[in-house]
């Protein structure tokens, strides 16, 4: 079956992952900035925080709460939330925590958060208004806290197996459900991880730019990544102002191509 076969604009599907940001941490078009990306005419440049909506019938849940978390959930219209899934705690992953708000009264339900120790402690320190004890007449999420490990759980009837990937110094998750992988921020990938990446019809991975990076994969080390691992298709994310949508998918192997918002790829 031809990759074009494979993976389509999806969004009709009912299973099936949605990259709602596929934009650094500073998002594209950046502030202040006239390059000939930020100021680009192609829709494809124009790149949110990092975002993931995951679908399955009539539920669903996210990949982190970015800053444009609002936005993302207006255009890709989604109406509930059964859970947030987070990969680390960088402010690029989870300053749109608030905007879980809605969710929460729509739903008249709390939200799980599914998350590592580390990331449970920044989210209380940063967001303490909305763990404090007791009762205010200012609105805020209703939430709570699933502490998760390296095994692999369930949420809205899919298979969650978290992957652990390193982020510079810092220990993150990226996640695999069925044969999707999904693995932004990442600048290395520990030997215990390899065998989470086998067997892929698609590997989303983080690249930021060609130049090296301290702390994420360069578009040549993720096509490393790809070399190793073998996904049938790859979709390259977390990218920089660098990488023009066009310019940089026409210098590409067909089966690696970067990301776009809104991209939909199918979990059936």
């Amino acid at each position: 079956m031809a990759t074009e076969d494979l993976i389509e604009d999806l969004a009709g599907l009912d299973c099936s992952l949605t990259l709602t940001g596929t934009g650094t941490s500073m998002g594209v078009p950046m502030i202040a900035c006239d390059c000939a990306v930020c100021t680009s005419n192609d829709s494809r440049d124009n790149r949110l925080r990092s975002g993931v909506y995951v679908r399955n019938g009539d539920s669903g849940f996210l990949i982190d709460t970015g800053p444009e978390l609002r936005q993302q959930m207006v255009r890709t219209r989604v109406k509930t939330i059964s859970g947030v899934v987070y990969t680390h705690a960088h402010a690029d992953h989870i300053m749109g925590l608030d905007d879980l708000r809605i969710f929460c009264f729509r739903q008249k339900q709390s939200i799980p958060l599914f998350c590592e120790e580390r990331v449970e402690l920044a989210l209380r320190k940063t967001f303490a208004y909305v763990f404090e004890e007791g009762e205010t007449l200012h609105s805020r999420p209703q939430l709570n806290f699933r502490r998760i490990s390296e095994e692999p759980f369930e949420l809205c009837g899919l298979p969650v197996q978290p992957i652990r990937l390193m982020h510079g110094h810092l220990p993150v998750f990226g996640y695999r459900i069925r044969d999707v992988a999904f693995c932004t921020d990442v600048s290395e990938i520990p030997e215990s991880s390899w065998k989470h990446l086998e067997n892929l019809r698609v590997l989303i991975l983080g690249a930021i730019r060609d130049e090296p990076h301290p702390t994420h994969f360069t578009v040549g080390q993720a096509l490393e990544v790809v070399d190793r691992c073998g996904p049938l298709q790859t979709y390259l994310t977390h990218i920089s102002h660098s990488l023009p949508h066009e310019a940089t998918n026409a210098r590409l192997p067909k089966h690696v191509q970067l990301a776009h918002d809104g991209l939909t790829i199918s979990l059936e």
